[in-house]
């Protein structure tokens, strides 16, 4: 049975290894519903979160690969109830007293105001901010954009940290 998985994979800052990553999805035939990258809490250290809907069995191989790339550090599983998550999303809607009271209702962050346009900024799950889509969408949505989904994960341990003291320990 099919379920979501969040994958954090940590890495030096190298040229082409998303492309390296996202190839490794592409042969197992998985489809990455959301990516990100950013700089991690460790110096010199990247994340990528990237979240799949697929089968356990199919999950397991899928980060055996990924670790199996040379500049990967390491790669680790989670389910959504493991993490903390949040995407942003960015709407340009045609201005009108009730956009203006839509955002008011469902604390929106207006970024922009223009005399035809509002640019708005909601911050959520995706249910949030796809609910809001389809609540603008009668008033005239011009432009939306959404981020691929961000995730901290819930335990007290740094995993990464954990880890990497684990190889220093067994290379001294």
């Amino acid at each position: 049975m099919n379920k979501e998985y969040i994958i954090t994979v940590f890495s030096e800052n190298k040229v082409g290894l998303l492309s390296q990553i996202t190839t490794v999805f592409t042969c197992r035939d998985i489809n990455i519903e959301s990516l990100t990258t950013s700089e991690s809490s460790i110096p010199g250290i990247h994340k990528f979160t990237i979240v799949v809907i697929t089968d356990p069995e199919k999950i397991e191989k899928l980060v055996k690969q990924i670790e199996k790339k040379i500049d990967v550090l390491k790669a680790f599983v989670f389910t959504p109830d493991e993490v903390v998550q949040q995407e942003i999303a960015l709407y340009k809607v045609t201005r009108s007293n009730s956009v203006e009271k839509l955002v008011r209702d469902h604390h929106v962050r207006i970024l922009e105001i223009c005399d035809d346009y509002i640019v708005l900024e909601k911050t959520g799950h995706k249910e949030d901010t796809q609910s809001l889509f389809e609540l603008l969408q009668p008033h005239g949505v011009q432009q939306f954009v959404r981020s691929g989904q961000i995730a901290i994960i819930k335990s007290k341990r740094e995993l990464l940290n954990e880890y990497l003291q684990k190889r220093e320990n067994t290379t001294k």
